[in-house]
């Protein structure tokens, strides 16, 4: 996790699948390059590190032979929780990252995060990043022990109530909050999840 996705660590989206999926952790920095933590995952020989990152040679779980080269493994993927451009930096600061096999997905997605505004349709939060990689792995066998559908729950409960409260704010409810809150002006509609 970037440190500055840190600071927003009770609504940021990396936090909330954290706490959303057992055995996850969050390793906050800039420079993993001397953190003995992951170091030490990396190392583990029941693991098979991955990072999600896109490129041309990402594998995705229909990727011919991926299944058979995590051999009996425990995936372990690095999700890199932040803005797509810190999360350039972060690739920056950690090159060997890139050494990693790459994953990303085969399936197009949209973000449903109507609160925020990506820089281009198919980027998502980290949290529908964590959801849609749980379901492309369960299909090959490689999530099952792994209920994704908590992490969709929360995340569009998270964008109802920033929904709700922003037009709160708009009609006088809620007060500002925040300095630009005024640039913020029209009511939105708060979609209705099933």
């Amino acid at each position: 996790m970037h440190p500055k996705e840190s600071k927003r660590n009770r609504t940021g989206t990396g936090h909330l699948a954290h706490i959303s999926l057992k055995d996850s952790e969050i390793i906050v920095g800039l420079d993993f390059t001397q953190n003995e933590h992951l170091s030490s995952l990396l190392k583990d020989p029941k693991y098979f590190p991955l990072l999600l990152y896109p490129g041309e040679t990402a594998w995705t779980s229909k990727t011919e032979g991926f299944a058979q080269s995590v051999n009996g493994r425990i995936p372990l993927v690095l999700v890199l929780d932040a803005t797509w451009f810190c999360a350039k930096k972060m690739i920056e600061h950690n090159m060997w990252l890139l050494d990693l096999p790459r994953l990303s997905f085969h399936g197009n997605y949209t973000s449903i995060f109507t609160f925020k505004h990506e820089p281009r349709p198919e980027y998502i939060s980290t949290i529908e990043s964590c959801y849609y990689l749980i379901k492309e792995l369960q299909e090959i066998n490689l999530a099952k022990n792994c209920d994704p559908e908590c992490l969709m729950d929360v995340f569009k409960q998270m964008i109802t109530l920033q929904l709700t409260a922003e037009n709160e704010r708009i009609m006088g409810i809620r007060p500002n909050s925040h300095a630009y809150d005024v640039h913020y002006n029209k009511i939105r509609e708060v979609p209705k999840f099933e």
